[in-house]
């Protein structure tokens, strides 16, 4: 077999393989040499090789998204290490585990005018959980070796157990090619077992017992959840908790959790209501859990009809998202309900039924609205997701597209991610193709034009499956800001809704993707019927949409809803 003979080096992979990291993904460079011999070379860990930096990090981040274990990014010196950023920030707001290995130079060639060098140490120290800068390998000296060995297995260790990002900053003198067949033998590493439920430790009964009075008491509790991956256990715990007549249950898109008991269009459900009403929503007790909620009408809703008590589960952190936060369950979701049902008695209230009796008036006029619809977004969105077979990974792009999917009900066999962490545009295709490369289920990504087009490098690299499948709304700009109040007021939209005349059609025969388009409603359909078979190479739909009827359209949907 063949190794680095840098130490270093074969430090790195030693401990990554012990720990159990599946898969890396290198950036070409000459400085991470050793690093990509090394990583090529061992048959336990896979690589793949993304040029851009920037695309590499998001494509990682979807790789982890779907497989829940870490993945490796290893680049050279200088400012590749910067273009890491956007998806390090995502994976950090996101709970999601990778391990960024960057190549630097000895300190010796810092700050002396070598190329491609700027200062690496901790450059990340703002969204990483934990940052490790090594020693030089002078002479494979035992102290620097232990000192380095310790420091890489701290790091990768934090890593798992806080799925967050961690950066581990590799000086590498020259020569950087050699290779030798003798592998370093390094101190025993025990594997690191991620804490299960049972391993997890449960809440003092009579402390949580207090919170239980107070549950019981109340006639109007209110849960509400953000971003949350697919669970059976917390979706049977969610089924347990409708069955009370006093909480009413919120999700989003992203939370994957389905039952007709529950408000699934927060915005559909709150644009409509008056003083009144929204007094009567206003409820005693907020329970939440799950990451960023995507909504703004419930967040303005919630900071000015602020309840008593609002208590977030989650095991790291609990943002005071609406200003009243006033407990922390630091513990699993799975683990506070498993406690907190041996306390708990259902109250009767008609706090739930009054407002699923309003959500399914709601429906009726959104049905009839969307039959009669003109060709848009909207309507475009509609047809879209009633397309997708049973049992997809659906990937949405940020922006006006993750916020129009909150105006539909979607099969509950559908599994839903979108970057919700730092909600940038920047990622949304590289992140979906990594997904994709990941996951066993089939999946389709729907994006906006700037979104994809921003992120068009998502396409270099060869691990893009035929099943994938693209759809872009191209309404010819930044759409959403045609719909939020202010940029149309000003003399400078041009500046915020980036108008443009581009196509996807060019990209796709250079990436060799197969590219349909759709002007129409009667052309949309008919290239839906056949969109999803199968091929022998990745499709991509583009929907070209009126960008100066799609806010009126919206507009006059929201009105329908009040009417």
């Amino acid at each position: 077999m063949i190794y680095p003979k840098n130490t270093i080096a074969q430090l790195i992979i030693h401990v990554c393989e012990t720990k159990g990291i599946e898969t890396v993904i290198i950036s070409p460079g000459s400085r991470n040499a050793p690093l990509s011999i090394g990583f090529h070379n061992n048959p336990n860990i896979k690589s793949l090789s993304i040029v851009d930096e920037r695309s590499a990090a998001f494509f990682a981040l979807g790789i982890a998204q779907q497989s829940k274990k870490p993945v490796a990014l290893v680049c050279t010196s200088g400012s590749a290490l910067l273009n890491y950023y956007p998806a390090i920030a995502e994976a950090y707001y996101s709970n999601i585990p990778l391990i960024i290995l960057s190549a630097d130079r000895p300190k010796h060639l810092l700050n002396i005018g070598d190329g491609q060098t700027i200062n690496q140490k901790n450059v990340f120290k703002n969204h990483i959980v934990m940052s490790a800068n090594l020693k030089e390998d002078i002479h494979s000296k035992i102290d620097f070796l232990l000192h380095n060995f310790n420091l890489v297995n701290k790091t990768i260790t934090k890593c798992i157990q806080e799925n967050g990002p961690v950066h581990i900053n590799i000086p590498f003198d020259e020569p950087l090619y050699e290779t030798t067949d003798k592998a370093i033998h390094f101190p025993e590493i025990i594997p690191f077992k991620k804490t299960t439920l049972l391993d997890e430790e449960p809440m003092d009964v009579d402390e949580l017992s207090k919170f239980a009075t107070i549950w019981n008491k109340s006639k109007k509790k209110m849960v509400l959840i953000g971003v949350h991956n697919p669970s059976e256990l917390v979706q049977i715990q969610i089924n347990h908790i409708l069955e009370d007549e006093s909480v009413l249950v919120l999700t989003e898109t992203t939370s994957n959790l389905y039952n007709s008991k529950i408000i699934n269009g927060i915005d559909k459900l709150i644009a409509p209501l008056k003083h009144e009403e929204l007094s009567n929503l206003k409820p005693d007790i907020l329970l939440t859990f799950g990451g960023m909620v995507i909504s703004k009408k419930i967040k303005h809703f919630l900071r000015k009809y602020q309840p008593k008590n609002h208590w977030h589960i989650g095991k790291k952190n609990a943002p005071d998202t609406y200003h009243c936060l006033t407990h922390h369950f630091a513990m699993s979701t799975e683990l506070f309900f498993s406690q907190f049902f041996f306390l708990t008695k259902n109250n009767r209230s008609n706090f739930q039924t009054t407002f699923l009796t309003l959500k399914t008036k709601r429906e009726k006029k959104h049905l009839i609205f969307l039959h009669k619809a003109k060709f848009s977004d909207l309507k475009a969105f509609d047809l879209i997701l009633k397309s997708i077979p049973k049992n997809y990974n659906l990937q949405l792009a940020n922006s006006s597209i993750v916020r129009y999917s909150q105006l539909f009900n979607l099969d509950d066999t559908l599994q839903v991610y979108c970057n919700r962490g730092t909600s940038g545009i920047d990622g949304s295709t590289s992140t979906a193709i990594g997904a994709a490369y990941a996951s066993a289920r089939k999946t389709i990504f729907i994006t906006g034009d700037i979104s994809f087009f921003y992120d068009n490098n998502a396409f270099w690299n060869n691990y893009i499956k035929n099943d994938f499948r693209i759809i872009i709304l191209n309404n010819s700009g930044g759409g959403i800001f045609r719909f939020i109040p202010g940029p149309k007021t000003t003399n400078a939209l041009d500046f915020f809704e980036t108008t443009h005349k581009l196509t996807a059609e060019y990209l796709c025969k250079m990436h060799h993707i197969s590219y349909h388009k759709a002007t129409n409603l009667g052309d949309l359909n008919k290239k839906l019927n056949t969109f999803y078979n199968h091929s022998k190479k990745p499709k991509l739909l583009e929907i070209f949409t009126p960008r100066k009827r799609n806010d009126s359209i919206l507009n006059e949907y929201f009105k329908i809803l009040e009417s």
